[in-house]
This record gives structure tokens, sequence and C-alpha cells, in this order.
């Protein structure tokens, strides 16, 4: 699936991803490939995604301050406050 992570100051990440993980405000939350649509509000925490690349997976970890995400045909899209890579 595709993720883009935007912030008000620039673009962190845009690639295709194999799932991720996100700091929901009630919780976290994992998105895989065919998820159902939905939108969610994100808290404070991590967030992981995994990708696969040639044969490697590669785990990668940011810090979120909040924001919301938005699933929808297998494109994620984040807007967040503020991101520490």
């Amino acid at each position: 699936m595709f993720l883009e992570i935007i912030t008000p100051d620039e673009k962190i990440f845009e690639g295709e991803v194999d799932h991720a993980t996100f700091p929901g405000s009630k919780g976290s939350f994992q998105v895989l490939n065919d998820h159902a649509a939905m939108v969610s509000s994100l808290g404070k925490g991590d967030l992981k995604m995994v990708i696969t690349h040639n044969k490697k997976t590669e785990e990668t970890h940011m810090a979120i301050d909040g924001g919301v995400v938005e699933v929808l045909n297998n494109k994620v899209l984040v807007l967040a406050e503020h991101v520490e890579k």
C-alpha cells in the first residue's frame, strides 16, 4: 500500500509499505494492504512502518505528535502536527 506522511512544514515520507502501526488517540492500530476505508485521529507516540525491498524487510520508527490518518483504496495519508525521524 502507498503511505504518505505530511507535516505543515514538509513531506516526511512517500512510498510503498507492507504495513504500518499508528498511535491512535484511543490506542494503537495497524493498517494492512486492502484495509477498509477509515479516518482516525492520532495521538502522541510511535509510528512504525515495515517496508520490504529486494527481499529485505526494514522496520522504521518515527515519533509523531498527533494528527489524522485517512485510509482509502490502499492509500494511507497521514497529516501530522510534528514528526521526528
